[in-house]
């Protein structure tokens, strides 16, 4: 699933190509029976009103809040989309070959949206420039709806989410705060909740564990200052150089030109069983086990389990 980096890759790429155009259209294959009288475009009649709603509104700005792309629109209104497990927004200029082809949606330019891995588009909106921004999403998995503007925040969408990690007012203290709300918890699964701690998933949550030199498997209240205030810039330093690498490429994402991000070349921990840990004088090896779930990775050596724990 794309995180907190790979979203605000692709919200970066659209502030540079989309803010000002006109939407002119709008189309969507979405058609899911367990999403029947939902407001989102995964029911078919919902997709007719929010055509109607976005058709003819220009995009002033797009913002990020936790991994929700937020494209808002003139007259008051917000375009909501979350990527989920498999899906990310592009942007260029295709043809429409059909809706009962294979791929209703070709790719001209640029060429780097002829990735397979770009293949399965969903949903598709054209500007008034000719140009589109389309969805792939081979899981089918991605959310997006509209939501008048001035009630975004306390929607049921984001009214839970936890506060931002990146922020310049988020502080160690806040983070400790957070943190402590589930003090019984394990920090993997601690870090995995989006109630806690924006943004954070499976790839950044193993590579700030690592660097903090933390066991997935520690309980928050086990955790010492010290230690605590290491996860604190950890996670900052982390998410920060998956921005500037252009996100993780490890499965579907792809930024907005169709291009990967180069993260996933700079691991750590995240998916690398069995290879001796890179921390400078380790003589551990990367090990996996399931946590809640979720595959995770961690150095046998440096990050050791505490006997409270």
């Amino acid at each position: 699933m794309p995180e907190l980096p790979e979203v605000q890759t692709t919200v970066n790429g659209l502030r540079q190509r989309i803010i000002g155009l006109t939407i002119s259209d709008a189309w969507s294959d979405y058609d899911s029976q367990f999403f029947k009288g939902s407001e989102t475009i995964k029911d078919p009649r919902y997709f007719k009103h929010f055509k109607l709603e976005i058709i003819g509104r220009t995009v002033t700005s797009v913002d990020r809040r936790a991994k929700n792309i937020l494209i808002r629109l003139s007259g008051g209104l917000t375009i909501l989309v979350h990527m989920k497990m498999t899906g990310h927004l592009l942007f260029g200029t295709y043809r429409f070959a059909g809706a009962r082809t294979k791929d209703p949606w070709i790719p001209v330019e640029p060429a780097s949206l002829k990735d397979p891995f770009n293949r399965h588009v969903h949903f598709v909106l054209t500007f008034n420039t000719g140009k589109n921004l389309a969805l792939s999403d081979v899981r089918r998995f991605a959310k997006v709806t509209a939501v008048n503007t001035d009630i975004i925040d306390e929607s049921v969408h984001l009214h839970s989410i936890g506060p931002e990690p990146l922020e310049n007012d988020f502080t160690f203290k806040r983070f400790e705060a957070r943190l402590d709300l589930r003090s019984d918890g394990k920090i993997k699964l601690v870090l995995l909740d989006q109630k806690i701690l924006a943004g954070v998933g499976n790839i950044y949550s193993d590579e700030s564990l690592w660097r903090a030199g933390i066991n997935p498997l520690e309980r928050v209240k086990n955790i010492p200052l010290a230690k605590r205030k290491l996860l604190f810039a950890a996670i900052r330093k982390t998410l920060a150089r998956g921005i500037d690498l252009g996100g993780d490429s490890t499965s579907d994402y792809r930024n907005v030109d169709g291009q990967k991000g180069l993260f996933h070349e700079k691991h750590s921990a995240y998916q690398q069983t069995g290879i001796k840990c890179a921390k400078p004088g380790c003589p551990g090896t990367i090990r996996r086990i399931v946590v809640g779930g979720r595959g995770t990775h961690y150095c046998d050596a440096h990050q050791k389990l505490s006997e409270k724990s």
